[in-house]
Order: structure tokens, then C-alpha cells, then sequence
């Protein structure tokens, strides 16, 4: 119908909607009018079906709501938009059993590929998902046929982060861990511990308090501390949510940032350049990872390797750091 409305070849829409070939600007126009005019919407089943691809990609994520991978999704969305295809979000809740059923779920559904952010999946699952269909992964360096992988230098960005404090004047420095099951956690903890110890600067194990990358999970790591009077002049949260919360604890108990104490995160969440005072962080680039993952998936999808790399961290300095007082 589109077809004879414009007046051209039911091949010469296919190339118009499908973007597989250049088509005169008249033509296009001629189609684009048509298809207004009929209320024309692609069946995107249909011409799965005749090119062998349901033109979805599965992407399992661990949090919907966590600003951090929101902004990757977001990454992702953008770039598949560019080229038709559509991604089917899903959450993995940081439970493998979970990220397994995530898994089937989307092959159930004949997704063209899978896009893994970070999650508790083995490698050897990852290499037999990629038998049947490509994978992207981040959060790790696998070397496996279909798949490429994403790594971010946590370790890299950690030890940034407490060599600055360092070099500030700090000694006593607070570290706010992760969720110990997750590999970004203690990458950020390793980097911790592997700066004060190249610096000669003694590590104290009741300075080390756990968190689950929660802002709660913050405030308590805080309180906790100065509930038990321990003296420490600066604070890394190993994310921006758990340092929000930490700063929240030192507000309660008239600490003052920097003043008091230097409060430094870690992901560069957009709320951290709007905190009191701006946080400083290690800028963990993630609307690219995600951007970087959807241009790696549609490689793939295309028969090429993928040659891509995350960028290295950078710390940015905003005013919740400063050398200590006393």
C-alpha cells in the first residue's frame, strides 16, 4: 500500500525503512508522505522474521534504579535507537540464580544478543551463552569467541583517590567498602590498601568499615565510627551513593567537609557536582560503557571484533577535600 501510494517498488520502501541502501530524496519523500498518510507503522516481529533477527537485544543490568547504571542504559538506549534496534531491560538484582533466569528469559524471547552489565554470572556461562548468540560484558577482560568485554581500572581509580589524600597530609583515612561479592569492590579496596602501603602509611583494619554501595549503607558506616570515638581526618566511599550518605552522618554530628573532614567517592554520578560542597570523585565514565557496549554488541552482530577499551579513571577535585586541619 505504501508502496503504490508513492508510486515506487515495494524494494524501494524495504531500503527506505531498513536504511540499507541510498534511495533519491525525492523517493524518500515521496515514501515518508505516504507512510504518514496511511499510519504506516514497520511490524518489527515481521521483518525480524524475514531477515532471520528479532532486531532486540537483551540487556541484564543489576539495578534499574541505580543512577550509575542508569546513565549506561541510557548510553545503550541511545545507540541502538540510531540503528533500529530496541533493547529489552532487565535486572539481575546481584543474584546469580536471578541473572540466570534474566538469561533465559531473554534467549526465550530470541534476542539477537545479550549485553551483560557487570553481575555474578560465571565466565564459563558467558563463553556457552556465546556458542548460540553474540555477548557483551563489562566489569571484566574475558577472551572468548562472540564475546567482548569491558574492563574499568577500579584499581587504578582507588589508588588515585587515597594517593591524593596522601599527598594532602592525610594518614587516617576512613575506607567505605562495597559489597565484597562484587569484583568492583574489591578492586577499589585493593587500590586502597596498595596506595598506603606504598606510601608507608599503616593500614588500620578498624578504619576498613563495609557498605553494600547504598547511601544507608554510608551513613551507618559513619556513625558507627563515631559512635566508637575513632579519630580520622578523611573518608573514600568506594561509590558516590555511600559517600552522600557518609556526608550526611559528619553534617549530623556538626562535622564539617572539608574543614573537619576531606570526603571523596567514586562513579562521578551527576548529583556529586550538586552536593554541599561538590564532591571530589574518580570519574567512572558509565553513559559511555554503555555506549561503548551497544557499538561492540552491534560489531559483532555484524561479524567484526571488537576493538574497545574503557577510558582510564580520572580523579576530579571539588571542594570536599582539603589538607587536615590539625
Amino acid at each position: 500500500m505504501v508502496a503504490k501510494a508513492a508510486g515506487v517498488s515495494p524494494s524501494t520502501v524495504s531500503r527506505i525503512l531498513n536504511g540499507t541502501a541510498g534511495v533519491a530524496d525525492v523517493k524518500r519523500q515521496a515514501v515518508n508522505s505516504a507512510i504518514d498518510r496511511l499510519g504506516f507503522i514497520p511490524n518489527p516481529v515481521a521483518r525480524g522474521l524475514a531477515g532471520g533477527r528479532t532486531l532486540s537485544i537483551g540487556v541484564v543490568t543489576q539495578s534499574l534504579d541505580s543512577p550509575f547504571y542508569g546513565a549506561a542504559l541510557r548510553g545503550i538506549e541511545i545507540e541502538f535507537q540510531k540503528v533500529g534496534y530496541t533493547p529489552l531491560f532487565i535486572s539481575g538484582q546481584w543474584n546469580q540464580l536471578e541473572e540466570a533466569r534474566c538469561l533465559d528469559l531473554l534467549r526465550a524471547r530470541r534476542v539477537d544478543g545479550i549485553i551483560i552489565l557487570d553481575g555474578r554470572v560465571d565466565d564459563a556461562d558467558v563463553c556457552s551463552l556465546a556458542r548460540n548468540l553474540p555477548v557483551v560484558i563489562t566489569g571484566r577482560s574475558l577472551q572468548a569467541p562472540n564475546v567482548a568485554s569491558l574492563h574499568f581500572s577500579n584499581f587504578e581509580g582507588a589508588e588515585q583517590a587515597t594517593q591524593y589524600l596522601i599527598e594532602l597530609g592525610h594518614r587516617r583515612i576512613v575506607f567505605i567498602a562495597g559489597d565484597p561479592a562484587h569484583q568492583d569492590a574489591l578492586e577499589r579496596q585493593r587500590g586502597y590498601r596498595a596506595a598506603l602501603q606504598a606510601r608507608g602509611v599503616a593500614i588500620d583494619e578498624a578504619l576498613v568499615v563495609p557498605g553494600n554501595f547504598s547511601e544507608e549503607s554510608g551513613l551507618r558506616a559513619v556513625e558507627g565510627l563515631l559512635s566508637q570515638g575513632k579519630k580520622f581526618s578523611a573518608i573514600f566511599a568506594a561509590n558516590d551513593q555511600m559517600a552522600f550518605g557518609a556526608a550526611l552522618a559528619l553534617y549530623r554530628h556538626a562535622l564539617r567537609i572539608p574543614d573537619d573532614v576531606s570526603l571523596i567517592g567514586f562513579d562521578d554520578l551527576q548529583p556529586s557536582v550538586y552536593a554541599i560542597p561538590p564532591l571530589t570523585t574518580v570519574h567512572q565514565p558509565s553513559h559511555e560503557m554503555g555506549t561503548l557496549a551497544a557499538t561492540a554488541m552491534l560489531q559483532l552482530l555484524h561479524g567484526e571484533t571488537p576493538v574497545l577499551s574503557m577510558p582510564s579513571p580520572r580523579l576530579i577535585v571539588r571542594e570536599s577535600t582539603a589538607a587536615p586541619s590539625r
